[in-house]
C-alpha cells in the first residue's frame, strides 16, 4: 500500500513492463528468422542478436527480477562498504502478472496510489545498438515489438496506462510510417533513443534537416517524445580510453563510465538545439526520462557561453529553447527545486522507474523529496505537468 494518499492525482512518467520471450520475434518477418534467439549458456538463458550473445540484460526472460526499489539505499547513502551489485540488489523475486499484463498492473497501481503512468518496455533498450549496421533489421524488430506491445498492453489502457512504443529513425520514411501506425492505434507518447541515428552511411544526428518530415509529423500528431535512457553506444568511446572492446553492461559499471554517464543525453538535447530541430519545430514536446538532471545546469551554462560567442550559429537563444521544449524527470535524490529554478517547475516530471531496482518501491514517496516546493508546485510535478503534455 502507498505510504499515504495525496490530495492530487499522480501521473508517473517512468513505469516499466517486463517483456516475454516472444516480444521481439512474434511478428518478425520470416526473412529475419534467427536474428534474435534465446540460448542457454551455463544453465542460464541469454539473448543472442544475430548469433552474438548479449549480457546487456542479465536475465532477458525477466522470469526472475530484482525487487522494486532494491537500490534505494545505494542512491541515498552511496556504497561505503563496497558491496557488489548482487549484494546491493538483494534477494530477487519471480515476476508477477502486474509486470507482464495491463489488467493486474492497473490493480497494482491502485494499491500504490498511482492514477496514471507512462509504461516503457525494458528489453527495447538493447535493440538499435546491436543492429546498427542493418537499418532494415532495426525497423523490422522495432515494428515487431510495437505489434506485441499493442496486442498485449495496448497503447492507451483505460486512459490510465499509456504504453510507449519505440520509434527508430535510420530510414526516415519508415520512421514516419511507424509513427503513423502507432498513433492510429492510440499512442500518446513515443520512445526515441537519445543517441546518434545509425544508417548505411554511418551515424548522424536526428536533429538534422534530413529528419524534418518525421518531426513535422510528430508535431501534427501531438505525441510526446520521450528520450529514455538506453544503450547509446557511447561505451565504444569509453573502450577507446580503456584499451579494450566489450559490451556496455549497465549492471556492471566502472568508474570511468560512471563519470561520463550523462554524455548521451547531454549530446542528444544539445543536438536538438544546436542543429535547429527545436527552432524549426517549436511545438515539439520532449521529455527526458531516466536520465536524471545533474547535466542540466552545466549544459545551460555551455549553451549560454557558445551563444554569446557565436550568436550567428543559432536561430534563437538556445537557453530559452531548452526551457521551452525540454521537460525532465529528475531522480528522486536530486534537487527538484533547483531544477525548477533552472527550467521552470512546469517542466519537471515525477518518475519512479517502478518496478526497476533503481527506482522507488513506493512511488508516492517521491513527494517526500519535494520539500522546498509549494503544494501547488508539488501537484504540478507529481502529475499535473505530464497530464498537460499527454492530454493536450
Amino acid at each position: 500500500m502507498p505510504s499515504r494518499a495525496l490530495t492530487y492525482p499522480l501521473f508517473d512518467a517512468d513505469n516499466h513492463l517486463y517483456e516475454t520471450r516472444e516480444a521481439l520475434t512474434k511478428y518478425l518477418p520470416k526473412e529475419y528468422d534467427g536474428a534474435i534467439e534465446y540460448v542457454t549458456v551455463r544453465d542460464r538463458t541469454k539473448i543472442a542478436i544475430r548469433g552474438r550473445i548479449s549480457e546487456y540484460i542479465p536475465n532477458p526472460t525477466f522470469d526472475v527480477v530484482a525487487r522494486p526499489g532494491a537500490m534505494e539505499e545505494y542512491f541515498k547513502v552511496g556504497n561505503p562498504d563496497g558491496k557488489t551489485r548482487r549484494e546491493i540488489f538483494g534477494e530477487p523475486m519471480h515476476s508477477i502478472p502486474a509486470f507482464r499484463e495491463p489488467g493486474p498492473r492497473l490493480e497494482l497501481m491502485d494499491r500504490l496510489g498511482v492514477q496514471r503512468s507512462l509504461m516503457f518496455p525494458t528489453l527495447a533498450s538493447l535493440i538499435e545498438e546491436r543492429m546498427k549496421d542493418d537499418p532494415e533489421l532495426i525497423h523490422a524488430v522495432v515494428h515487431s515489438l510495437n505489434q506485441w506491445l499493442h496486442e498485449t498492453w495496448g497503447f492507451t489502457y483505460k486512459d490510465r496506462i499509456f504504453t510507449v512504443p519505440v520509434i527508430s529513425l535510420p530510414i526516415v520514411e519508415q520512421a514516419v510510417d511507424e509513427l503513423n501506425w502507432v498513433v492510429e492505434r492510440g499512442a500518446r507518447a513515443i520512445l526515441v533513443r537519445p543517441a546518434p541515428v545509425p544508417g548505411y552511411g554511418g551515424t548522424r544526428s536526428f536533429a538534422l534537416p534530413e529528419f524534418d518530415p518525421f518531426w513535422q509529423r510528430v508535431v501534427q500528431t501531438g505525441v510526446l517524445v520521450a528520450l529514455h535512457s538506453s544503450d547509446s553506444g557511447y561505451a565504444n568511446y569509453a573502450n577507446d580510453w580503456e584499451g579494450r572492446r566489450r559490451e556496455f553492461l549497465p549492471f556492471k559499471p566502472n568508474a570511468f563510465r560512471q563519470v561520463h554517464e550523462w554524455r548521451p543525453i547531454e549530446d542528444a538535447v544539445t543536438s536538438l538545439i544546436c542543429h535547429g530541430a527545436l527552432s524549426r519545430f517549436p511545438e515539439l514536446k520532449i521529455a527526458v526520462i531516466e536520465n536524471g538532471a545533474s547535466w542540466v545546469e552545466p549544459v545551460l551554462g555551455r549553451l549560454a557561453d557558445v551563444h554569446k560567442k557565436m550568436p550567428h550559429e543559432f536561430q534563437e537563444d538556445p537557453v530559452q529553447v531548452l526551457r521551452r521544449n525540454i521537460h525532465i524527470s529528475p531522480f528522486w535524490e536530486e534537487d527538484m527545486a533547483r531544477l525548477g529554478d533552472l527550467i521552470g517547475i512546469e517542466r519537471v516530471l515525477f518518475g519512479s522507474d517502478y518496478p526497476h531496482p533503481e527506482g522507488l518501491a513506493d512511488p508516492v514517496t517521491y513527494v517526500d523529496h519535494l520539500t522546498r516546493l509549494s503544494e501547488e508546485d508539488k501537484a504540478k510535478v507529481m502529475g499535473g505537468n505530464l497530464a498537460r503534455l499527454i492530454d493536450a
